[in-house]
């Protein structure tokens, strides 16, 4: 029996509490959350956490991915753009 490594919703909560994101909820009720009143020290964190997602072997579920893309990503912009200008 083949075993697959999954990041489901409770994985994504779980990782962003252990950051130190006080969250709760859906993926996407977690990610929306963690980008309200970002700083650098944990938008560097956040950003570090979906560049180990992106990229390690896992399989992100398509409700993670999203609430990844809809959230976290466009928070994270959102927070550089602020600090450009």
């Amino acid at each position: 029996m083949m075993h697959a490594d999954l990041i489901d919703e409770q994985d994504l909560v779980g990782q962003l509490r252990s950051l130190g994101f006080e969250v709760s909820g859906t993926a996407e009720q977690a990610c929306t959350t963690a980008v309200c009143g970002l700083n650098e020290t944990n938008a560097r964190a956040l950003k570090g956490l979906v560049e180990k997602l992106y990229t390690g072997s896992a399989t992100i579920l398509p409700a993670v991915r999203e609430a990844i893309d809809r959230q976290l990503l466009p928070g994270l912009a959102q927070f550089k753009q602020s600090k450009v200008g």
